[in-house]
C-alpha cells in the first residue's frame, strides 16, 4: 500500500511539473525575453511600420482538430475535446495595451529585461472552415446537417499563406505545436511571439491539437499527441501541395514532439520508395526542431528505422540536464526521454546507436542547452522561451539554416552533442554577418560605435 501511495505522489509531482508546458488557460501571455541575438535592440528584426498593416490577413493563421466551443462552454473559442476534422482560421493578436503605439511595442520587445510584463493577447478568432482532406474516409457527410459542417477552407487558407509569402523576403512557412495540458490559446500566442521575433517574415501557422488544461490529463494527452499525428501530417502535406512555400519548418515542444515525430514517420513510410532529395522536392520540409522532447528514446529509434531522417533536411533536438519535467517522466515511465541529455546511470546510448547518429550528423543535431543563459529557470522545461540564448539559436536556425558549428556551438569531446560556449552570442553575430549583408551593415556600424578597448 505504501508503494501505491508513493507512486501516486510521484505521478502528482510529474503532472505538476509537466503542466508547466503552459500557463493558466487564458487568452494572454507575457511576451518572452528578447533573444540575445538582437542585443537589447542593437539589431531589430521588427519593421518600422506596424506589420499588421501589411500582413494580408491581419493576424496569425491557425489549424486545430479541437471541437468548437459553444455558448454554454467555459472555453472561449475551442473545447479541449477531439474533433473529427482539422479546422482552419485566423486569430487576431494584440501586442501590449490598446493605447500602446507600434513604436512602443517595437522598442520594448527588444528588451531582455523589462520593468513590467508586456502582454500578448488574442483579441478575436475567426474560423474559416475545414481542411477537406482531413475528413475520414468512413465519415458519412450525408448524415450531417449542412449547418453542422463548415465549408472547405482549403483554398482560402492557401491563398492567405501565398499572399503573405508574396510580401516576404523568405518564402518560408513555420508550424509550431505545443505540449501537454494547455488550452487552444497557448499555441496561438506562442506562435505569435515566435513570428514576432522572426520579424513577421514568411507565414506562421499555430497548430492546436486537443490537449487538456488539467494536471491530471497527462496520460490522456499523451495518447492524443501520438494518435492524432495523422492530422498534423495532412497539414504538412497541404502546405507543401497548395502553397508557394520554398521551405517548411516545424517546431515541436514537449509532449507535442510525439505528434511531430509520428507524423514524420508516417511521411517516411508513404515515401519509402523515394530518395531523401526526392522527398524534399515534394514536401520541402527543411528544419524540424524538437524542444524538451517528451518522447521515448527507443520509440524515436524505431521511427528512425522507418526512415524518419529522410523526411526533412535537418532535425535539431534540444536537450538539458536541468529539465525536471522530463526527469519525472522518465522516472514514472522507466524510459529515457529524447530531450534528456545522454550520460549518467541508465542514460548512456548503446555504441551502435552512438555511431549511427555520428554517421547521420548531416541529418540530425543534438544540442545541450545546459550552459545556455537562463536554461535552468523554473523547472528547466520551457527554456526555448525563457533562455535568450536558446531562443536565439532556434530562431536563427529557422531563419538562416545555419549548422550548429556555423552558429558558434561547440561539440563536446565526450558526446556527439553541441553545447553553448561562453562567447556564443558574439560567435552567432559573426556567423550571421557572413550570410546577411543587411545585418552585416548594421553590425559593423554597431561595432564602430563602441568605445575603444582600454586593454
Amino acid at each position: 500500500m505504501a508503494c501505491c501511495h508513493r507512486r501516486a505522489a510521484i505521478v502528482l509531482s510529474l503532472t505538476a511539473l509537466l503542466s508547466a508546458c503552459a500557463s493558466v488557460p487564458v487568452d494572454q501571455i507575457a511576451l518572452m525575453p528578447a533573444p540575445d541575438v538582437y542585443g537589447d535592440g542593437m539589431l531589430n528584426p521588427l519593421p518600422e511600420a506596424n506589420p499588421f498593416d501589411r500582413i494580408p490577413y491581419d493576424g496569425i493563421l491557425f489549424a486545430t482538430d479541437r471541437t468548437p466551443a459553444t455558448g454554454e462552454d467555459p472555453e472561449q473559442y475551442y473545447r479541449d475535446d477531439r474533433g473529427q476534422v482539422v479546422r482552419l482560421g485566423l486569430a487576431e493578436i494584440q501586442f501590449g495595451k490598446k493605447e500602446h503605439t507600434w513604436k512602443f511595442a517595437r522598442d520594448i520587445s527588444m528588451l531582455k529585461s523589462r520593468s513590467e510584463e508586456f502582454p500578448v493577447k488574442i483579441s478575436n478568432v475567426e474560423e474559416w472552415g475545414i481542411m477537406g482532406s482531413s475528413i475520414p474516409y468512413w465519415f458519412d457527410v450525408s448524415l450531417i446537417n449542412e449547418d453542422e459542417l463548415p465549408p472547405d477552407a482549403t483554398d482560402r487558407f492557401a491563398d492567405a499563406i501565398n499572399a503573405q509569402l508574396a510580401v516576404s523576403k523568405k518564402k518560408h512557412v513555420y508550424i509550431y505545436t505545443h505540449g501537454y495540458g494547455v488550452a487552444y490559446e497557448n499555441p496561438v500566442l506562442v506562435s505569435a511571439e515566435l513570428w514576432h521575433f522572426l520579424g513577421y517574415d514568411g507565414a506562421f501557422i499555430a497548430y492546436a491539437w486537443p490537449s487538456t488544461p488539467s494536471r491530471w490529463a497527462y496520460v490522456k494527452d499523451s495518447d492524443t499527441s501520438a494518435g492524432f499525428a495523422r492530422n498534423f501530417r495532412l497539414l504538412i502535406e497541404f502546405v507543401a501541395e497548395n502553397t508557394a512555400a520554398e521551405e517548411i519548418h516545424v517546431i515541436g515542444f514537449s509532449n507535442g514532439t510525439r505528434l511531430v515525430a509520428r507524423a514524420l514517420e508516417q511521411l517516411a513510410l508513404i515515401h519509402q520508395d523515394q530518395t531523401a532529395d526526392e522527398i524534399f522536392d515534394e514536401l520541402r520540409l527543411r528544419n524540424v526542431v524538437l524542444v524538451g522532447s517528451d518522447l521515448d528514446r527507443g520509440v524515436f529509434g524505431s521511427y528512425m528505422a522507418d526512415g524518419l531522417l529522410n523526411v526533412s533536411k535537418h532535425m535539431s533536438i534540444y536537450m538539458s540536464i536541468y529539465d525536471k519535467a522530463l526527469g519525472y517522466s522518465r522516472f514514472v515511465s522507466r524510459r529515457q526521454r529524447l530531450g534528456q541529455l545522454w550520460g549518467g546511470k541508465g542514460g548512456e546510448l548503446h555504441p551502435v546507436a552512438q555511431q549511427a547518429l555520428i554517421d547521420h550528423r548531416d541529418k540530425i543535431s543534438f544540442i545541450n542547452v545546459s550552459e545556455a543563459e537562463g536554461a535552468s529557470s523554473g523547472n528547466g522545461h520551457g527554456y526555448f522561451r525563457a533562455s535568450p540564448w536558446v531562443s536565439s539559436d532556434v530562431l536563427m536556425t529557422l531563419y538562416y539554416g545555419l549548422t550548429p558549428e556555423q552558429r558558434g556551438l561547440v561539440e563536446q569531446e565526450d558526446l556527439h552533442v553541441f553545447t553553448f560556449p561562453p562567447d556564443y552570442i558574439s560567435r552567432l553575430w559573426g556567423a550571421i554577418e557572413t550570410v546577411d549583408p543587411e545585418f552585416a551593415e548594421d553590425y559593423r556600424a554597431f561595432k564602430a560605435a563602441q568605445p575603444a578597448s582600454t586593454n
